[in-house]
């Protein structure tokens, strides 16, 4: 029986990944001045444990101002690449799971309280902080951003660069840039955020310029052995704005300059979006960057079952599968997967009583004789 495309090994650079499926970045809130803690060991060995081929831990911030909240992961000094070090040494022991990490910065969304909070924004008074954008265009109801000036943009190249190099030193499989949900490298790109009248704005061009100075950074700073990917939403879901045209042409850049994959999301960068949610809506995004740009993509948003998973891989609409909340509801979802497609699950040797096989009845008989 030939084995599920789900289950089957893929490798990009020199990385091999055991299986298809993808751990996604989520926000712990849960980080103490940038630092992994317990929650940290707990959360991401659970998710390393799954089965799952990749995880990415969740997007960490490369400046203090580049947070969305207070309790954000970090990457922007060596105290935050020192706090990972366990729950890495925990995952890597423990799985086979290929590790990577999300960089980014929030811009203008940033200096607010966590999701269980409503992201409710804070004052200076209570512990806030200045927000950045392209321009100076508030997100609704939060603070309006200071207009990005030349001299910030070097500090922001020179923070991803140094944020890198922090991940390359802790020995990750993979690396990722976040410009998607209306970030500040989204922001960037999308004209209903991007006022700007310099370089840095006006036409396509000029609003990728940014994304791309970051892309080349990033490139020269991680190893050429390795997986590098980037976050894209590749509509803002709104006319007018960032669309998946301006997506292939972005992906198209960025593959020239050595990006390996695409991870196609969308939205997020105005309220006022008009997204159509359904099963695997983004997928026909993926699909498009794939085939138009030529380049390795990763399927993300409510794919939920296993057989809508396999399917998408046949049909060759993207490479990877990506999952996030449905890994926090069920964070066994590759075991289940796996049974289910008739593939042996990756259990750790801890575990292996739950295998379906130790709890039938016939097992349990012959252990009683």
């Amino acid at each position: 029986m030939t084995t599920p495309i789900l289950f089957q090994p893929l490798t990009i650079k020199q990385v091999t990944f055991p299986n298809r499926i993808m751990v996604s970045p989520m926000g712990q809130c849960s980080a103490v001045d940038g630092c992994a803690t317990d929650w940290h060991l707990m959360h991401l060995g659970t998710m390393a444990i799954s089965g799952a081929g990749a995880v990415c831990i969740e997007a960490a911030a490369i400046s203090p101002e580049g947070r969305n909240t207070p309790v954000d992961l970090g990457l922007w000094g060596d105290r935050q690449a020192e706090a990972l070090k366990p729950a890495i040494a925990f995952c890597r022991a423990n799985s086979n799971a290929r590790l990577g990490i999300q960089l980014w910065h929030v811009g203008r969304k940033g200096s607010v309280r966590p999701a269980w909070e409503r992201n409710t924004p804070i004052p200076k008074a209570e512990g806030g902080w200045d927000v950045y954008g392209p321009s100076a265009e508030p997100y609704a109801e939060r603070w309006t951003p200071i207009a990005i000036d030349h001299a910030y943009i070097e500090k922001l190249i020179a923070d991803y660069m140094a944020a890198t190099r922090r991940a390359t030193a802790l020995d990750l499989d993979f690396l990722e840039i976040h410009a998607a949900h209306g970030y500040l490298l989204h922001n960037f790109l999308s004209p209903l955020v991007n006022k700007r009248s310099d370089a840095y704005g006006g036409t396509l061009q000029g609003r990728m310029r940014l994304v791309l100075e970051v892309a080349r950074a990033v490139r020269k700073a991680w190893p050429q052995t390795k997986p590098l990917g980037i976050r894209l939403s590749c509509t803002d879901w709104v006319a007018g704005g960032w669309s998946l045209d301006d997506t292939i042409v972005l992906a198209r850049e960025l593959k020239t300059i050595g990006f390996d994959y695409i991870t196609a999301s969308s939205g997020g960068s105005v309220p006022e979006q008009d997204i159509r949610i359904e099963p695997g809506y983004q997928v026909p995004f993926a699909e498009a960057v794939k085939k138009q740009a030529a380049i390795t993509t990763v399927a993300v948003g409510l794919i939920t079952e296993a057989k809508q998973a396999e399917r998408i891989l046949v049909d060759g609409k993207a490479d990877i599968i990506a999952l996030a909340r449905g890994m926090i509801y069920n964070p066994r979802w590759p075991w289940h997967a796996a049974i289910e497609l008739g593939v042996e699950p990756a259990f750790p040797v801890q575990y292996e009583r739950a295998h379906p096989a130790m709890r039938s009845t016939d097992f349990l008989k012959a252990k009683r004789d």
